[in-house]
């Protein structure tokens, strides 16, 4: 949190501005909240990990095409700044839609900073392909700004929404060769 601003809000916010914009381009899209709740239960010892796991079983139980997690970053450091994706080789498609991600935000964006792997969690236990987007820094001044503002919010989800239509003209090219 960075004074009033709740990552969880932002995250909600860019994901549903993308959810429209998946759709208007003939998407079918599963949102893993549709509000201010997680996923875990009462029962579970460890909350986090918990609705970590449900998020998995909800992406494997609708056998999605893809997932995309959408987050925001933050840094002690307030001058890092800007977009990056994170993706686990555990499929390997990952790698190529992370690589397809990061090319359009170049092109988009002026701050975008390098697709990196990871061994969070959730992307090295879900076999569906997918990653993680982290829109930007909600602790760098310019980047909490921009996250908050619909029309910055409506930029990201068409360059997802871009990468996306990409990514399934590039694994369709691959799979017919």
């Amino acid at each position: 949190m960075v004074g009033s601003i709740q990552e969880k809000d932002i995250n909600l916010a860019v994901s549903k501005v993308l959810e429209s914009t998946l759709i208007e381009k003939g998407a079918i899209v599963y949102m893993i909240r549709e509000d201010d709740t997680d996923l875990s239960s009462k029962w579970d010892p460890l909350k986090k990990r918990g609705d970590l796991y449900r998020r998995i079983l909800k992406i494997q139980k609708q056998k999605s095409d893809l997932y995309l997690s959408i987050h925001m970053n933050f840094h002690e450091n307030a001058s890092y700044r800007g977009i990056e994706v994170l993706y686990h080789p555990i499929h390997p498609n990952n790698q190529v839609l992370g690589k397809i991600l990061i090319d359009q935000f170049k092109l988009d964006f002026s701050k975008v900073r390098t697709l990196k792997k990871t061994n969070l969690y959730l992307y090295s236990n879900t076999r569906i392909p997918g990653v993680l987007i982290e829109c930007g820094f909600l602790s760098n001044y310019h980047d909490r700004v921009n996250l908050q503002d619909k029309n910055y919010q409506k930029s990201l989800a068409n360059s997802i929404t871009k990468s996306v239509i990409t990514y399934f003209d590039t694994i369709s090219k691959k799979e017919s060769s």
